[in-house]
């Protein structure tokens, strides 16, 4: 059970020092138009946007290493880079942008995967760089 705890604060923390300083980068570039660590308040508990992000970063943490458990640790980096670039960016694109009302837009989709991917995969780096430094 401790494990899982570290793990989920394993994804938590990947988001602040992985995922929004890649998306702080890409906005210092010009690349994306919005900065990162809003805090603007997301609906319906009116969280702020990064902490919601940070949640959602341990929760999908948990599912990742479940994951790598079962198919084995071997190249775990590559292994986390793909899991979080590819799955997260796909949920992202398919189930929360329409929930949140951003739609589906082919002709964005390409922009908006190579984004997704670039920030989800520092973030699933950055969360096996904090499983490794974290206590067992």
């Amino acid at each position: 059970m401790q494990r899982w705890i570290w793990v989920f604060v394993a994804g938590f923390l990947a988001v602040f020092c992985f995922h929004q300083v890649a998306l702080g980068l890409l906005h210092a570039a010009g690349v994306v138009p919005f900065a990162p660590f809003n805090l603007a308040a997301t609906k319906p508990l009116g969280v702020p946007s990064v902490i919601s992000g940070a949640f959602f970063g341990g929760l999908w943490a948990l599912v990742m290493i479940a994951l790598l458990d079962r198919i084995g640790t071997g190249l775990i980096w590559l292994k986390a880079a793909l899991f979080g670039g590819i799955v997260l960016t796909l949920v992202a694109l398919l189930v929360v942008f329409p929930l949140k009302g951003m739609g589906f837009d082919m002709a964005q989709l390409p922009g908006r995967f190579v984004i997704g991917f670039i920030l989800n995969a520092c973030w699933g780096i950055g969360t096996i760089v904090f499983i490794r430094v974290l206590p067992r």
